[in-house]
């Protein structure tokens, strides 16, 4: 029986990729009640399976796919259909998408070509999910109860996150490849 348990982080990021479809659903209906209750739950549902994980030991190669593709599922489907209901800019969704697919393109080129197991994210990447889970937290609450005039300022913070989370990425891409690089000469 023990050794199932391991399973259960994974069960968790799988639950999440499963409530990106209510959270979703519910925004576009405008019932924004639910949506924020699910969005609460998937976001909690995130803390745990990496407390889970790392505290019993239950990290698999499994879940450390399925963990950042659930994240990526709840945050960016989110941002986008706050995108296409027009209530956060262009610029936000650009930079976010031009994020995820360096990211995904540096992770598959190191994968690839110097057979690296499952690149793991950063503090910074960690620190980003973060910051853009507040964002959609606020955005959420923002479009229930209009609690304050929409201001440039939240937008900006969160673009300039994004591209600090890049650029740190990028470095340590960079880093890598050199040091693979000058390995392999």
């Amino acid at each position: 029986m023990k050794d199932y348990l391991i399973f259960i982080p994974n069960l968790i990021s799988i639950t999440r990729i499963i409530l990106v479809y209510p959270i979703l659903i519910n925004f576009y209906n405008g019932h924004f009640f639910w949506s924020l209750s699910f969005f609460i739950l998937a976001s909690l549902s995130d803390a745990l399976d990496g407390y889970l994980a790392r505290t019993f030991n239950w990290q698999t190669e499994l879940g450390k796919i399925l963990d950042p593709i659930a994240d990526k599922f709840l945050l960016i489907g989110m941002v986008l259909i706050f995108w296409l209901e027009q209530i956060i800019p262009d610029y936000v969704i650009l930079i976010l998408i031009l994020r995820e697919l360096i990211i995904l393109l540096g992770a598959s080129f190191h994968m690839t070509v110097y057979h690296l197991n499952t690149p793991q994210p950063n503090m910074l990447g960690k620190l980003f999910t973060l910051l853009l889970i507040i964002y959609v937290l606020f955005e959420l609450l923002n479009v229930m109860f209009e609690i304050v005039e929409i201001h440039q300022l939240h937008h900006i913070v969160i673009s300039i996150a994004c591209l600090i989370s890049l650029f740190s990425y990028t470095i340590n891409w960079i880093k890598l490849t050199y040091k693979l690089h000058n390995k392999n000469v």
